[in-house]
């Protein structure tokens, strides 16, 4: 039976298009698309179980995985299969996921899998932009409690024209890279770099995004609305009690607004808290807290918010006792670590990263090997998060979602300030040693004066500050939170972490829990956020003003040069062995790269010594000398010959010539001896390459004065008597003269 499929297709302008497409693939997921645009296809599937789950939030899982054979490539490792996912997989799951978790209703706890796989590759098309309009497409085409269509998209800007969904090729013209995910109404995630914008560009980017969403969410909801919108299923709510409610509300919010009031530390706060909980649930019998123990500590944790968020925008006040606008306390320091190339601590308030940059060579480059990209990176920065840093003890289970997230944010506000004739591969390394409020900030502040100890030429340093948001929209109050507490990050209606120079923005990444925020509240934010980050940014240039003008004496330095690819074999030697030999006698490291643009060698020299990183260019002059004919070269006597002397050129040892007995001198001479001997050292004239032996012609006595009454002896005479001997015969010196001459074999014969 043939499916029937249903599709919608949304225009992008330039002959591009988006179609999205259901009715053939998955049919017993809840809901399934496929998503296309030209040769890139992403299936998505969603299911999420009946059964509501024991716990108290959303257990959603949003999976994206590329499938190597979308590309026609083979995964790499021995299985020749895929495992677990890239770095560049999380991103793209933590970007739908920042959207799609927000919509479901607080209450439904159902087990939730959201399964999306690139199928299929194009060049041309960056499939990490669709994977939100993937997930919601599938979504809608469900029965699940879920409150409105999204959509991602991405953002560039070429020329001063904004382009969505570019290719890879633009981005690299591009002077944004901005994703932004938003429902027909409203703004609700947005994460990119820029090249140094301002607050006003980087809005007039986020309504050219959500101008092409509204088109994408209307094309959703036509294509539900033809497959057949399901109802929307059924599931057990959570249980309400709003008279226990209004009880635990009146009896925590005076006392929580007067601690929060007093500006207390965060274990100080946090422990005052604890105890107006614990005086609430006393008020009740063992019995009522085993029926409605839960609901109790729900409720106090809404009153706690309320009283927080009402303390803010009424008095303007803050848990540590900040006004809106302050920064808490900054203090920095370089050169902390004596054996590292780089290293820097930057702590703000009760948040604290340790940052440490490694220099290497090209062979050090962070590969990228994904079907969609391959590439690799030679600046990329590594963040760990360990339990200890907010006072706890759990287990550590690799790498999080979340380390990989905020380090990706911290590299991409960075990496436009390296500059590109940087000849080092540049890792750093954010070790968070106390967490209170956005340590990935903390992080590019610490990374910043790591790269600038380090001696990286940074173009310019690099700040960057957590903003929250309060508002009330019965009231029309607002208030902008400059520098967030942790707990204040859970509490607002935004929160938004901006990164940048003195002169614009780099890198941002926004959370709006709120409907309909309008852009004059953004751009207001945006504004405070660049108040702040200057501030930020005094106190790092106050730290280390610039960057070291070389590295370390215990820090490796690079000499890069430039050789003809006809020597690099030379400079390999066979199996390697002359490269390996000058590594083990110079202690430096070397890696050879050819450039396909001017077709030569890049030779990096790697070496903590400026005498082995001398000896490598010695040996790289001497392998690519070429002298100049009729010039004059200082040589030495390397070895005898009874027909001459071997030299070598004092300007490129090991480059040798053969200065035959004749040029020694303008007498005749004898014995080599006579004239020069093993260890000589003395000046010859360049002939280039001698016509009758074909080899460089070197002569000791062409810049000698002749001897008085020299006579020299004439040339050999080929043509005695006025014959020709070599008449008849060939260049090889055979007889031509009877062409039809018997083989010899018929001659003895005869």
């Amino acid at each position: 039976m043939i499916p029937k499929v249903f599709r919608e297709v949304i225009d992008l302008g330039d002959g591009r298009e988006i179609s999205i497409e259901t009715g053939k693939l998955a049919k017993q997921a809840h809901g399934s698309v496929v998503v296309q645009s030209g040769k890139c296809m992403l299936l998505c599937t969603v299911v999420s179980n009946y059964k509501q789950s024991d716990v108290d939030f959303l257990p959603l899982t949003v999976d994206y995985r590329e499938k190597f054979a979308a590309a026609g490539r083979y995964p790499g490792g021995f299985f020749k299969r895929e495992a677990r996912p890239s770095d560049g997989e999380v991103l793209t799951m933590r970007l739908v996921d920042r959207v799609l978790r927000p919509l479901f209703p607080k209450d439904y706890h159902s087990e939730t899998q959201v399964m999306i796989q690139l199928m299929s590759h194009d060049e041309d098309v960056m499939p990490d932009a669709m994977a939100g309009l993937a997930a919601s497409a599938a979504i809608q085409l469900s029965d699940f409690p879920f409150e409105c269509a999204i959509s991602e998209a991405r953002v560039g800007r070429v020329n001063g024209e904004f382009i969505i969904n570019p290719t890879r090729a633009q981005l690299e013209e591009s002077d944004i890279d901005m994703m932004i995910g938003a429902s027909a109404d409203s703004v609700m995630m947005v994460e990119g770099e820029m090249d140094e914008i301002s607050e006003e560009e980087m809005a007039d980017a986020i309504k050219f995004a959500h101008e092409a969403i509204k088109v994408q969410c209307a094309a959703q909801e036509r294509l539900a609305e033809a497959f057949g919108k399901k109802e929307v299923r059924e599931y057990e709510p959570e249980r309400e009690d709003e008279d226990l409610k209004k009880k635990v509300h009146d009896m925590a919010y005076d006392k929580v607004y007067a601690i929060a009031k007093a500006g207390s530390s965060k274990h100080e706060r946090g422990a005052a808290f604890g105890e107006i909980k614990e005086e609430i649930k006393a008020t009740f019998s063992e019995e009522e807290l085993e029926d409605f123990g839960d609901l109790v500590s729900k409720y106090y944790r809404a009153a706690e918010k309320a009283a927080i968020r009402d303390l803010t925008l009424n008095e303007g006040l803050r848990l540590d006792g900040r006004k809106t606008v302050d920064i808490r306390p900054i203090w920095c320091e370089t050169d902390y670590l004596p054996s590292v190339h780089g290293s820097s601590i930057f702590t703000r308030g009760e948040t604290q990263a340790l940052a440490t940059v490694t220099l290497g060579t090209s062979r050090e480059a962070n590969k990228i090997d994904m079907p969609s990209y391959e590439g690799e990176e030679t600046f990329y920065l590594h963040y760990n998060f360990p339990p200890f840093c907010t006072g706890e003890a759990r287990p550590i289970r690799g790498t999080s979602r979340r380390e990989v997230g905020h380090g990706n944010l911290a590299q991409r506000a960075l990496k436009g300030m390296v500059p590109a004739d940087c000849p080092y591969t540049v890792r750093i390394v954010s070790e968070v040693l106390e967490s209170n409020g956005s340590s990935s900030m903390a992080t590019v502040c610490a990374g910043t004066m790591a790269m600038m100890d380090a001696g990286v030429q940074m173009t310019k340093p690099v700040s960057g500050i957590a903003m929250g948001l309060i508002s009330d929209a019965d009231s029309g109050k607002y208030a902008v939170l400059s520098d967030i507490l942790g707990d204040e990050d859970h509490l607002g209606d935004m929160d938004f972490k901006v990164t940048g120079t003195a002169d614009g923005i780099t890198a941002c990444q926004m959370d709006i829990k709120v409907k309909g925020l309008s852009y004059e509240i953004l751009v207001n934010a945006l504004q405070q956020a660049r108040d702040g980050r200057l501030h930020i940014l005094e106190k790092l240039t106050d730290t280390i003003a610039a960057p070291r003008e070389d590295v370390k004496s215990y820090a490796p330095k690079m000499v890069t040069a430039r050789i003809a690819n006809e020597y690099i074999g030379a400079l390999i030697g066979p199996g390697g062995k002359v490269i390996q030999e000058l590594q083990k006698e110079t202690g430096c490291t070397i890696v050879i790269n050819e450039d396909p643009v001017t077709e030569e060698g890049i030779v990096e020299i790697l070496g903590t010594g400026q005498e082995g990183i001398d000896a490598v260019l010695a040996k790289i002059d001497s392998l690519t000398f070429k002298p100049e004919v009729g010039s004059v070269y200082e040589v030495k006597v390397i070895k005898m010959l009874d027909f001459g002397a071997v030299v070598e050129y004092a300007e490129a040892p090991g480059n040798e010539v053969l200065l035959h007995v004749s040029e020694l001198a303008w007498e005749r001479t004898e014995n080599v001896s006579d004239v020069v001997n093993m260890g000589d050292v003395f000046d010859v004239k360049y002939f280039g390459i001698d016509k009758r032996t074909r080899k460089e012609k070197v002569s000791r006595k062409a810049i000698l004065p002749k001897p008085e009454g020299f006579v020299e002896r004439p040339p050999r005479d080929n043509n005695r008597g006025g014959r020709d001997n070599n008449r008849g015969r060939d260049n090889r010196g055979r007889d031509n003269r009877r062409d039809d001459r018997r083989p010899r074999e018929n001659k003895k014969e005869d």
